[in-house]
């Protein structure tokens, strides 16, 4: 396989070197972080008073972590390090939760993240003769722009469709021969199970690629995609602390996402006690950003779970890969005293052939106990009028749930493209359990 390189000197530079990098870089971020208000009083606390307390990486262990919650505290400007006159764009969370987490970004900035994300896409065999069709929300998501930014970098025609309205999306790839397009992991599930509806073939599609990202998915679930779809699904990594998209990316090998080091720190700890984990082990991310200036952000705490892969990639890149994020340390769902992450639950129904591609997790209290289920629809093929294969197949799911998590769930079949489809993230679970205050 010939391989792609956007920045070859960066993306194969020898270990060393690439450590002495970020070590340069870590010591001008640190000074940068120092004149906002928030890390002024926080790395002051902790001994680093100029970016000559850092002598070294392990001395970015000295520095506290940062959480969403701290970048709330900080609204709006707590974070900002230049003048606000600087500033270009902000993006921001939706802040359903709370106030949002707003991110600000020098013209530099932007032109570093445009970069990085061109790196992510040409790194997958895409070039300036692919037509991009970005089916993802616009606007203070980062998705949107940040795909689309870094499409035109790599000279590609890119169609800033976003997302929904999966008619018009077909009349684009059939009007403009679309090859690659960027949605969440449940949109592309959706895309094709409409094709039948819209009388598309896929014959009559020039797609060849899909970059697939913003929710977390299984290995299953891209398995169903490629095999429906007939194109290959790369797994993209980012967060809107971090810039967004194009923080750690699939090659062409599609065995790991290749976290740019010469832009970001990553660190693996264990959720519970933040000390780092052994090489290979399952831990929360963290991250440092090094390629921003007007929001700079030390030792963010992701609440994604993933770990290194230890071996090196076969395309030549130096930079470590992660393995796919399996869910966040705060989405676990504590059932009956049982521990369960809705991606364990994803894995068996999505190698599940008679089901279909939209499901639903429903956690609720009987009485004093916790009941769980899990609504699936069932494939185009199945018939709901007949009983017998249908509770056959209910029954199996069941028992590979059970097998899969020690609990006994109820499963609820529905018909094919009933479930309520969402247009950004999939909503997968719906907890309605009373909250202690």
């Amino acid at each position: 396989m010939k391989y792609q390189y956007w920045n070859e000197q960066f993306e194969k530079m020898p270990r060393p070197d690439l450590e002495s990098w970020q070590l340069q870089r870590l010591r001008a971020v640190t000074a940068t972080a120092l004149r906002t208000p928030f890390y002024r009083e926080r790395l002051t606390k902790a001994g680093i008073r100029n970016e000559a307390g850092i002598k070294s990486l392990e001395d970015l262990r000295r520095i506290p972590f940062t959480t969403k919650q701290d970048l709330r505290s900080g609204f709006p400007y707590g974070f900002l390090s230049i003048p606000r006159e600087e500033v270009v764009r902000l993006h921001a969370s939706s802040g359903t939760t709370g106030t949002p987490t707003t991110i600000y970004f020098s013209r530099d900035d932007l032109s570093r993240w445009t970069s990085f994300v061109a790196r992510c896409i040409y790194g997958t065999g895409c070039d300036k003769t692919d037509v991009f069709q970005n089916m993802i929300t616009y606007g203070l998501f980062t998705g949107g722009l940040g795909f689309h930014a870094g499409g035109e970098e790599v000279g590609m025609l890119v169609i800033p469709s976003g997302s929904g309205n999966t008619a018009r999306q077909f009349r684009l790839m059939q009007d403009f021969g679309t090859t690659v397009v960027h949605a969440t992991p449940s949109f592309l599930l959706h895309v094709e199970s409409r094709m039948r509806e819209e009388g598309v073939r896929r014959e009559s599609l020039a797609l060849k690629r899909a970059f697939a990202g913003a929710e977390p998915y299984s290995e299953d679930t891209r398995r169903r995609i490629e095999g429906l779809l007939h194109i290959d699904v790369y797994n993209s990594y980012g967060l809107s602390e971090m810039n967004g998209p194009g923080v750690a990316f699939e090659c062409q090998c599609k065995n790991g996402l290749h976290i740019w080091e010469d832009g970001y720190i990553a660190e693996i700890v264990d959720p519970q006690t933040l000390e780092p984990v052994a090489d290979g082990e399952t831990g929360e991310l963290v991250l440092t950003i090094l390629c921003r200036e007007a929001t700079p952000i030390l030792r963010y705490r992701t609440r994604d779970l993933t770990g290194f892969y230890t071996e090196p990639c076969p395309c030549g890149r130096t930079h470590r890969r992660l393995r796919r994020i399996t869910g966040r340390s705060d989405d676990m769902l504590i059932i009956n005293g049982v521990n369960v992450f809705p991606s364990q639950i994803e894995e068996v129904i999505m190698a599940m052939k008679e089901v279909g591609n939209n499901y639903l997790i429903v956690v609720e209290k009987d009485g004093a106990l916790d009941r769980l289920t899990v609504k699936t629809e069932v494939g185009p093929e199945i018939f709901m009028d007949d009983a017998r294969p249908l509770n056959a197949l209910r029954d199996r799911i069941r028992a590979h749930l059970q097998a899969s998590i020690s609990i006994n769930p109820r499963v609820e079949l529905h018909e094919h493209g009933s479930l309520p489809i969402s247009e950004g993230k999939a909503v997968r679970v719906k907890d309605t359990r009373p909250r202690d205050l």
